[in-house]
């Protein structure tokens, strides 16, 4: 039976004091959680160590937003997988929109950045979804498909069971826009079916979907009930503890 998770993305918010009052107040909280949903949190990296101290001896996970491409070296600003999961993490998410659209990110980094994740000992939340015009031009299938195909269908089965994939609608990150309960059910679906069709049908059934995309407490319970949604990656609402926990309760 495959994970349920909520993974709250903190992106570039909270100094350290304000991270470590959101992870104790998450903790807080943590009972009311249905008990086979998982937690995940993903603070900024200057967070990692003291968010981790704060939520040791629970089920929350710890996950970092990315990680960089090569093991270690002269690099400056960037920080390594090894790094990450030295400081706690279990998980970091990999191929965001922000990053593809801000910083340049292209299949081939992020085929490096899963690689050395896995050598590290860490499991990936691995982004996928398409802009505005994409979905209005009828592609958003073929792009979703691609963003699969040229990273996940580069891996083995077993290193598929290590890959959480989060589909994220470009267009309803931090909009207030939601895609409906049956255009999220539909591309989750197809996604599992395309995963099916590479890696066969154990394979796809096992791996955790999540949906991101302005979840939010008021429309998590009628996402979270579709068929093949099996938790969400929570933006903006997963900085305020109640709203974070009332998603996962949803189920």
């Amino acid at each position: 039976m495959r994970k349920k998770i909520v993974a709250g993305n903190w992106k570039m918010n909270t100094t350290v004091a304000e991270g470590v009052q959101l992870a104790k107040n998450i903790v807080e909280k943590v009972k009311e959680i249905p008990s086979d949903v998982t937690l995940v949190v993903a603070p900024p990296f200057t967070h990692l160590v003291s968010v981790a101290n704060e939520i040791k001896g629970t089920d929350i996970q710890l996950s970092a937003q990315n990680c960089a491409n090569q093991p270690k070296g002269a690099f400056t600003g960037e920080v390594a997988a090894a790094m990450l999961k030295d400081a706690g993490c279990a998980y970091t998410i990999l191929g965001h929109s922000e990053r593809r659209e801000y910083y340049g990110e292209t299949s081939a980094t992020l085929v490096e950045k899963v690689n050395l994740a896995f050598a590290s000992g860490l499991k990936v939340i691995f982004c996928v979804g398409e802009k505005l015009d994409e979905r209005n031009a009828g592609k958003h299938f073929e792009v979703v498909g691609k963003q699969i195909e040229e990273v996940l269908f580069t891996l083995s089965e077993e290193q598929m069971a290590n890959v959480v994939i989060a589909y994220e609608p470009v267009w309803a990150i931090g909009t207030g826009v939601t895609a409906t309960s049956e255009q999220a059910q539909e591309i989750h679906a197809f996604i599992r079916k395309f995963v099916a069709d590479k890696f066969g049908a154990k394979v796809a059934e096992n791996t955790t979907i999540l949906y991101g995309g302005s979840c939010k407490p008021s429309n998590a319970k009628e996402l979270f009930a579709c068929k093949d949604i099996d938790g969400g990656l929570i933006g903006g609402a997963s900085l305020k503890a109640e709203d974070f926990v009332a998603i996962a309760k949803s189920y």
